[in-house]
């Protein structure tokens, strides 16, 4: 059997050492070792998880249409196209004393983490640039750690970069007019939306879970009256589902409501923000 034409691969970034980034062990994300345990549970977000999903792609039954491309670590000044002077300094100072840092809550900043985390920001910028520079017209950027819920100005929800956001300006600086983000997880893509919430040129669309807020580092709730601020007035598009909505629910969501949004926007780019979280 011949292998698969270059315009039916699929183009994976990676980097093996976006696996250092040791989330720890506790009750759950609180890193608690309450003293009464025999086994402490592994953080949600763990190098396994990765792991299996290199292993699914080198090896399942789609691994004949993957081309693996590897990533860079993000510059100080690729970072501040997104994130605050101010905030990343104050991770740099953090890793500088040796990590072990819960810079907010549930989210580690451990030796290692910074780097990887680095890493991260800058493959998902290689996959971006790949499109860009007319190499491709599909990559995935599989990283972590996440980024969709780091804001401007702190970390949130395991997050410390935003990877999408990044690759987003990227495309903007690059010459793309409008950049839809799709995001679809079991929680607010809080982050890549503040980011652009007074832009024009970015309409963010999320599709998550009725959570609302939880705690001072994700002050935004996802609800459908977050529309923009400024010119950004209507390029912030909140899909909050009810609990336990399955496929025919997101196919409802996605044909009633993204879908003519995302027509009438009419993108130069799409960036995909996919969260694992919902599925089997």
């Amino acid at each position: 059997m011949s292998a698969p034409s270059t315009s039916c691969r699929i183009n994976v970034f990676w980097h093996d050492g976006m696996l250092n980034h040791d989330t720890g062990k506790g009750v759950f994300d609180t890193g608690m070792n309450p003293g009464f345990l025999e086994v402490l549970e592994k953080h949600p977000e763990n190098s396994d998880r990765i792991r299996n999903i290199v292993s699914i792609l080198s090896k399942g039954p789609i691994s004949s249409y993957i081309s693996w491309h590897s990533g860079s670590p993000a510059t100080i000044h690729q970072l501040l196209s997104f994130h605050s002077q101010e905030y990343v300094d104050m991770l740099i100072e953090a890793d500088k004393n040796g990590g072990n840092k819960e810079i907010c809550c549930g989210t580690f900043l451990n030796p290692g983490s910074f780097n990887a985390a680095l890493l991260a920001a800058g493959t998902t910028l290689s996959a971006m640039k790949y499109i860009l520079d007319g190499y491709g017209e599909l990559v995935y950027a599989l990283v972590r750690p996440p980024g969709h819920h780091a804001q401007p100005t702190q970390a949130d929800g395991y997050c410390f970069f935003n990877n999408a956001g990044l690759a987003v300006q990227l495309a903007l600086d690059s010459g793309c007019k409008k950049v839809l983000v799709l995001d679809i997880d079991v929680h607010y893509g809080n982050g890549t939306a503040e980011g652009f919430y007074r832009s024009d040129k970015v309409l963010t669309v999320s599709l998550h879970m009725n959570h609302g807020s939880w705690g001072p580092s994700h002050p935004q709730n996802g609800t459908v009256d977050e529309l923009g601020e400024g010119e950004g007035f209507g390029y912030n598009l909140n899909v909050p589902l009810p609990n336990g909505s399955g496929d025919k629910g997101y196919g409802y969501a996605m044909r009633e409501v993204v879908i003519p949004a995302v027509e009438k926007f009419e993108p130069d780019m799409m960036v995909l923000v996919i969260g694992q979280d919902s599925s089997a």
